[in-house]
Parts: structure tokens; sequence; C-alpha cells
């Protein structure tokens, strides 16, 4: 399969887009329904921590990444295969429930196209590699973890430890780094920003960033090494800075209300998977540190 798609790269980016689009159907279930799940655990626990019986509506009604099927949440019509092909269904329907009429949000449809042509990125610079196949799992987990973190202000363990575990695993055949810099990087990764995290809180008495953007910057250290920290610390400072004060100035937000560091820190991290020599490159010519 690979000796097909090194000779015809085109058939290669076609079969990765519509994989991309495939995916990022499956991530608007993932971002809709694992903030829910992880409240339903919550629940739980905080019950029978206090010795609360929970009610049959509670524990009947199994709700996960698969059950139940995806329906309207005003009817509860059940979506059916013909009304869920990413983007066309949503241009079909008009953006509307056929059963209802209620405006389905356009964010789905940019959700899959935003897999899709991130994918299509990795795959023209990797080529048909394992390096893409690798690059592709960590791009849809950096999707789902900026929407979430978006959404609800969270970044899920279920996502962030696993992936931190599978960048220190797919370090030992040195893809995208060696062993001894994905471990330095997990470290330096996340006590960074625990580092930064303490002298605030010391500081000031407040908590500046939640404890998921120290495992985020982990991950991404054990994906890339320790050299890319440092790149994806400034890089996601300069961009969050920049729409932090665009927020506040052209749509009147209010400073004191928090804005998530995790899509900054996601984003600055895809960059950097596919650019980070370059711009590190970049900088030290700039700088003139390099010969």
């Amino acid at each position: 399969m690979l000796l097909l798609f090194n000779e015809n790269l085109t058939a290669f980016i076609s079969v990765i887009a519509i994989l991309g689009l495939l995916i990022g159907s499956f991530l608007n279930v993932v971002i809709l329904r694992l903030p829910i799940m992880m409240e339903k655990e919550w629940f739980s626990q905080c019950n029978e921590l206090l010795e609360i019986t929970q009610t049959d509506e509670q524990t009947d009604k199994p709700f996960n990444l698969v059950t139940p099927n995806s329906h309207c949440p005003k009817c509860n019509h059940e979506i059916k295969a013909t009304e869920n092909i990413p983007i066309l269904s949503y241009l079909f329907l008009k953006g509307r429930c056929s059963d209802c009429d209620i405006k389905i949000p356009a964010r789905y449809p940019i959700i899959e196209a935003t897999t899709a042509l991130l994918s299509i990125a990795v795959a023209w610079h990797f080529g048909p590699t394992w390096e893409a196949a690798a690059a592709l799992l960590l791009t849809w987990a950096l999707i789902t973890l900026t929407v979430i973190d978006f959404d609800h202000q969270l970044l899920p363990d279920s996502i962030t430890l696993p992936f931190l575990w599978l960048g220190l695993g797919i370090s030992l055949t040195g893809v995208f780094t060696d062993p001894a810099s994905a471990i330095i990087g997990g470290l330096v990764g996340y006590l960074s920003l625990w580092s930064v995290y303490i002298l605030f809180k010391l500081t000031t008495g407040k908590e500046g960033m939640g404890h998921g953007d120290f495992k985020l910057l982990a991950m991404l250290g054990a994906w890339l090494g320790w050299q890319a920290v440092l790149p994806i610390i400034l890089l996601s400072s300069i961009v969050g800075a920049i729409v932090g004060i665009t927020l506040i100035v052209v749509r009147g937000r209010d400073k004191n209300i928090p804005i998530p560091f995790g899509p900054y820190l996601a984003t600055a991290g895809w960059i950097t998977l596919l650019w980070g020599d370059q711009i590190i490159q970049t900088y030290l010519t700039t700088m003139s540190i390099s010969p």
C-alpha cells in the first residue's frame, strides 16, 4: 500500500482527505459526549462518596461514545446514515433537522472540514510514511482537545495521558525524537507550566491555569522532545496574547473572564510538529546564533 501511495501521491492525499472527513465526524461525537461522560462519572463518584442512591434514570440509561445513537436534541429524531455523511448531509439538509427543522450548528461541518484540511496538510508534509500515520493521530487528538477546552475549559486525562504514553512509545522508533529527548520533554513540559502556576498562585493567590495544561505540554514534549517545549510555549503565548487582546478590544470581552490556554498550546504544538525545525533554525539565524 505504501508503495502504491508513493507512486501516486494524489491518491494518497485523496484517501487521507476522505479519512479526515470521517474522523472529523467521529470527533464531533467525542467532543460532544466526552465532557458529559466525565460529568456523569463525577456525579457517580460523589454519590458513592456521600452514600447517595442513584435513581433508575441515572443508572439505567447507558451513555458513551457508541450509545445512544446520534439523534436530534430537540425531537430525538434518530439520525440516519444518509443524514450523517460529513459536510454533504449538512448541505443537503440545508443545516436543519429533517424532522423538526431545528437549525443544526455549523460547527459540525466546520470541525469535519478542519479535520480533513489538517489531515491533508500532514499527509502532504510527511508523505505516505509511518511519520504521517503517527502525526495524524496526534493531529486528531489536538483537534479534540482544542474544542473541548474551548467549550468547557477541560483537557480530559482520557486523551492527554494515553497520548503522552503513546508519544514515549513512538520515541523508541525515533520517528520524531529519541527516547531520552522524549522523557526529558515530558518532564520539562509538565514542570515548566507547573512552576509558572505555582509562582503565580503564590504571588496573586489565584490559579492562573488548569492542571490539564501541564499535562498537554508534557504530552507534546513526549512526542516532539524537550527541544520543542520552548518554541511551543513562545508560539502559544504569542497566539494567545493576540487572540485575547482581540477579544477584549473587538468583542468587549471582560478581561477577568478566563480564556483557555489549551487551544493555543495545541495549535503551537501542531505547528511545531510540521515546521518546528524550520522555526528553530530561523530563530537561531535571526539571533545570529547559528554559524
